[in-house]
């Protein structure tokens, strides 16, 4: 009962300083708005990358076309589904979107986010099992092993299950198309990985 209300509170402190977090106001050079989403029992940890400009407006984490992807085509869940902060705690190496670099592109994250904030948090969250969304991700995670390594693989984070997914974004076309046995079987395995958690009682 002790240990549980220590994580209680170390999570919800945690929640209350990143929804508060403007520490890279000035080098996005615009208001960041933290998205974060999940409470301290969520049974599954999903951490990608960075909240799309999308997500950024609506504050409501994979509301963009990759989320359409990983919802209905990857998952097969509903919406209900996968923001009941039961299920998923969703997550990325920074809170905010980053903004734009000079050729259009999302810039990457700022390493001080992972470092001072999701470290912790995946510390704090009594889950399950843990899905790693994309290369950059995955690198914080498991240094350079290799991506198709990591995907095709069960891998352990915190002595329990993780999954590793490329990034569900429609630029992400040719890695999908290039590793066909993705579509073919691997993200089935994840998928039943998920919807067995969301089942369980």
């Amino acid at each position: 009962m002790g240990r549980k209300e220590v994580i209680l509170l170390k999570f919800e402190e945690l929640k209350t300083l990143v929804e508060k977090c403007r520490i890279c106001e000035e080098k996005f050079g615009f208001e960041p708005h933290p998205v974060f989403w999940g409470n301290e029992n969520s049974k599954i940890v999903q951490i990608s990358q960075a909240p799309s400009s999308t997500v950024h407006k609506v504050l409501k984490p994979f509301s963009d076309a990759s989320g359409k992807i990983l919802k209905y085509e990857w998952y097969q869940i509903s919406d209900e589904e996968f923001y009941d902060t039961n299920n998923f705690f969703i997550g990325a190496m920074a809170h905010c979107y980053p903004g734009k670099d000079k050729n259009g592109n999302d810039k990457i994250p700022p390493k001080c986010c992972f470092d001072k904030w999701v470290k912790e948090e995946v510390k704090a969250v009594n889950n399950e099992i843990y899905v790693i969304i994309g290369a950059k991700a995955s690198k914080a995670f498991f240094g350079d092993v290799s991506f198709e390594e990591l995907v095709f693989n069960d891998q352990i984070i915190n002595g329990k299950k993780a999954y590793v997914l490329p990034h569900p974004s429609p630029l992400n076309r040719k890695w999908i198309k290039d590793h066909p046995l993705f579509l073919e079987k691997r993200i089935k395995e994840v998928r039943n990985a998920v919807k067995k958690c969301i089942n369980a009682r």
